[in-house]
């Protein structure tokens, strides 16, 4: 038996492919499915089957693209409407070589839920390992808000009950492929570590010590964001997205070129936010390589959109992550970057800039200001600055007029990234004494200063 996982960085998104005798089959495939063709060669197998554990809601599934490249049959869960693909009943089975494939209908997550269990007949007749989707992650279990707060007890009850009475009868030994790892925001606790087995799951995930009652009543007390991109990626997943064939090439654009097509599409700077504070092109947003999926609170599906990138690396990386969020319409790139852009005489706009000691000093000196703390809220329990203000990132661009505009605004985070896409928005709001605290949290923590804990749901 042969497999391999593939990691997507910025939804911590975990794919796999599994081999025997020639023949291949992916669970979970991205958009830019490419690697899995490149994997199946070298193993000289063929992709026959690909596997869908849910309609994902943070990430377009590469399904369609990977079975117009090779033929495979695409394969979902019971419970919703497909468009595309095949249907598999609970605990029908799928030939993969000497692997047997058996789907698990776990439903809790959502309605369609299913894990596949793998059994290599050349290994004996015991489950060697479940693909688990959002189901079972390591240290955590998947959301159950996605039907809405009503349901969303009813979900925790059967995501319960799919763990303890179809996951748990496979042994203790069989190993979990979750499909997301640590960051995911499919999850709140996930775990760095990416592989487990049920039995290490059974000792060591919190959620698993539960009785169903504490489980169902913890589930729902959860705060998830939800970003409205979500909605358009449960279309894509449901319908089928459009075929790509191949990742968009955006064109290298003169600042003249660029400035131009600005006019109609909008503007993602993918530098650091230092760089972005001290010179950007006015109206851009400020979002750095691992935090792009927040593009998902502003993103306009019909309109196209500009990147400003350090090099072609870095236009590369948001190209394809961008691709995987469904965010087709990437127009072109700044050649020459900011450094162009100013050289032909072109505005800049700026942020202001903060250390962590800046801001102790305007604190103790009693200066009037706002902090606007734009993390989530559990990370807001375990420590905030005094008399600081959260409003959750997602959320500032709905939520500006709650903040003043005749005071100065730090915006912070845990590091500084996060906040600095705070900061675009605010400056796109009209917003004009904002700055971005650098080092946030954490740097404010490790020079020594205080935080308040709050059990308060802010």
């Amino acid at each position: 038996m042969l497999i391999e996982t593939v990691k997507s960085e910025i939804v911590s998104h975990l794919s796999y492919i599994v081999g025997s005798n020639d023949e291949a089959a992916v669970i979970d495939p991205r958009r830019d499915c490419q690697v899995y063709l490149e994997i199946a060669n070298r193993w000289a197998a063929k992709i026959k089957y690909i596997f869908e554990t849910h309609r994902n809601e943070d990430y377009v599934t590469g399904s369609s693209e990977l079975a117009n490249l090779t033929d495979a049959t695409i394969f979902h869960g019971p419970g919703l409407p497909w468009r595309f693909g095949e249907t598999l009943q609970d605990n029908q089975e799928i030939k993969v070589g000497s692997l047997k494939i058996q789907a698990l209908h776990t439903p809790g997550h959502s309605p369609e839920s299913t894990s596949y269990v793998l059994t290599d007949s050349e290994a004996g007749d015991q489950p060697v390992l479940v693909f688990t989707g959002d189901t079972l992650f390591v240290g955590d279990v998947g959301r159950t808000d996605f039907l809405g707060e009503e349901m969303a007890p009813v979900m925790s009850g059967k995501l319960y009950d799919s763990i303890t009475n179809r996951l748990f009868p496979l042994g203790d030994e069989v190993i979990v492929c979750p499909a997301h790892g640590a960051g995911s925001v499919c999850g709140g606790k996930i775990s760095e570590r990416e592989i487990s087995t049920i039995g290490i799951e059974k000792k060591t995930n919190p959620m698993l010590c539960l009785s169903k009652e504490e489980f169902v009543k913890q589930k729902t007390a959860e705060h998830h964001a939800t970003s409205p991109y979500f909605r358009k990626m449960e279309e894509f997943n449901l319908y089928g997205p459009s075929i790509l064939g191949a990742i968009p090439h955006p064109r290298a654009l003169t600042p003249s070129e660029f400035k131009k097509a600005a006019e109609t599409a909008y503007i993602v700077d993918t530098r650091t936010a230092a760089a972005f504070g001290a010179a950007h092109v006015k109206g851009a947003f400020s979002l750095v390589p691992k935090r792009l999926s927040n593009v998902g609170w502003v993103a306009e599906y019909s309109k196209p959109i500009l990147l400003v990138v350090d090099d072609l690396e870095a236009l590369d990386f948001a190209v394809r992550n961008f691709v995987r969020l469904g965010l087709d319409n990437i127009v072109g790139y700044l050649r020459g970057g900011v450094e162009a852009w100013y050289k032909e005489g072109y505005p800049l706009a700026k942020a202001g800039l903060v250390t962590v000691h800046d801001l102790k000093t305007m604190v103790d000196s009693k200066e009037t200001i706002r902090i606007l703390d734009v993390r989530r809220v559990n990370e807001w329990m375990e420590g905030h600055i005094v008399g600081s203000t959260r409003i959750y990132l997602g959320h500032v661009p709905e939520q500006v007029d709650q903040l003043p505009r005749d005071l100065p605004i730090v915006v912070i985070c845990k590091t500084g990234n996060r906040s600095s896409f705070g900061v675009s928005v605010l400056l796109r709001a009209g917003f004009d004494q904002v700055y971005n605290c650098l080092g946030g949290i954490e740097a404010w923590i490790k020079s020594g200063y205080p935080v308040t804990r709050t059990d308060e749901k802010a």
